[in-house]
């Protein structure tokens, strides 16, 4: 069971189980996007999500996303996110911020003389990162789970 460890008005949190293994069908060749192939003869093999996806587990939670600020990078409202939180925050990665209070996601933008905090959708604006905001980078997302 995934315990729920804490909402916001952006995310919402959950614990990572890797006390088992999560073993499904895997088609190791790939799936046509095109043309049919028969795929059924490749089931044989299988992968173990948690080992695919968690690297560090001591370290890595799950974040349910609430609203549409990242949707042009395909991170959509409901997307299950898989955070790492001993990655090193870098230019370009997208984080789990922790700012003036309140949980986001966004893309790390950094300039020469300031940080900011960059929306994928033109409806949000970028935030400037300054001396008067507390900003904690919480986690840097490592895989994003849809759900159509």
């Amino acid at each position: 069971m995934i315990d729920i460890i804490h909402k916001s008005k952006n995310i919402d949190f959950f614990s990572v189980e890797i006390g088992y293994k999560l073993v499904l069908p895997f088609v190791k060749n790939g799936i046509s996007a095109g043309f049919p192939s028969p795929a059924d003869d490749f089931l044989d093999t299988s992968i173990d999500l948690n080992k695919e996806l968690i690297k560090n587990p001591s370290a890595t939670f799950y974040g349910k996303v609430k609203g549409e600020s990242m949707k042009d990078l395909g991170i959509d409202n409901g997307d299950l996110l898989v955070i790492d939180k001993s990655i090193e925050p870098k230019d370009g990665k997208i984080a789990i911020c922790y700012i003036d209070g309140e949980f986001t996601v966004k893309k790390i933008k950094i300039d020469k003389d300031c940080c900011w905090l960059m929306p994928a959708n033109d409806k949000y604006a970028p935030i400037k990162v300054t001396a008067d905001n507390d900003l904690r980078i919480w986690g840097i997302v490592i895989h994003v789970i849809k759900s159509f």
